[in-house]
């Protein structure tokens, strides 16, 4: 038993190394020897553990990446009436890691999917599948707030989910080194007024 405790520790420490070093530098320029010497690590230990390169790097999307986002974009509005409110609470949340992050080099999942992009298809294929899920549960959402009469009716639901997670990701590549607050503060005060758009409106007496 505690040599498996060992093992899942060792694992979880060359896996969060190893995210940090592909986000701050890039997948391809970072290579085993740059990962060994982070983790003062030998070439055996490394093997022992991963096949290859691109076996460490598909374990970190399924063990780290596939949790991060799940947690800060898709976890916060599961199973909820209010879908816009959750939504902004989310947004608001996710976006204020980026204010304190002095590592910030943008959102993560977007980073490796133009990294990736008509390079390695078994990679993009993961990193996709994460975009799915969240495409999904937005749509989710909002297709549950027109049926509890929070959002008009008529609103194109995988329209909104669409432009929801572009605009996320846009916002967060602007961000970097560019006033960040600043620019979270004048996009969460249009989303706002876009939320405020398609909302079922109430009758004035």
């Amino acid at each position: 038993m505690d040599k498996n405790l060992k093992r899942m520790a060792t694992m979880q420490r060359m896996q969060v190394t190893g995210l940090e070093l592909f986000y701050k530098n890039g997948y391809y320029n970072t290579s085993v020897d740059d990962i060994l010497k982070e983790l003062s690590l030998s070439k055996g230990a490394f093997y022992y553990h991963f096949d290859s390169k691109e076996d460490y790097f598909i374990q970190i999307i399924e063990n780290l990446l596939v949790r991060r986002v799940y947690s800060m974009l898709i976890e916060p509005i599961e199973g909820h009436d209010n879908a816009l409110f959750l939504i902004t609470n989310c947004f608001e949340n996710a976006l204020e890691t980026a204010v304190h992050n002095e590592m910030d080099c943008g959102f993560v999942l977007n980073n490796f999917l133009n990294e990736f992009n008509g390079k390695n298809e078994r990679i993009m294929k993961h990193l996709n599948d994460i975009l799915k899920i969240w495409e999904v549960n937005l749509v989710s959402a909002i297709q549950k707030g027109k049926f509890n009469g929070h959002i008009d009716r008529h609103v194109d639901a995988e329209g909104v989910a669409l432009f929801l997670m572009s605009s996320y990701i846009g916002v967060r590549t602007l961000m970097v080194e560019n006033s960040p607050s600043a620019r979270k503060y004048r996009f969460m005060a249009q989303l706002k007024q876009y939320f405020k758009s398609i909302e079922v409106k109430q009758p004035t007496l």
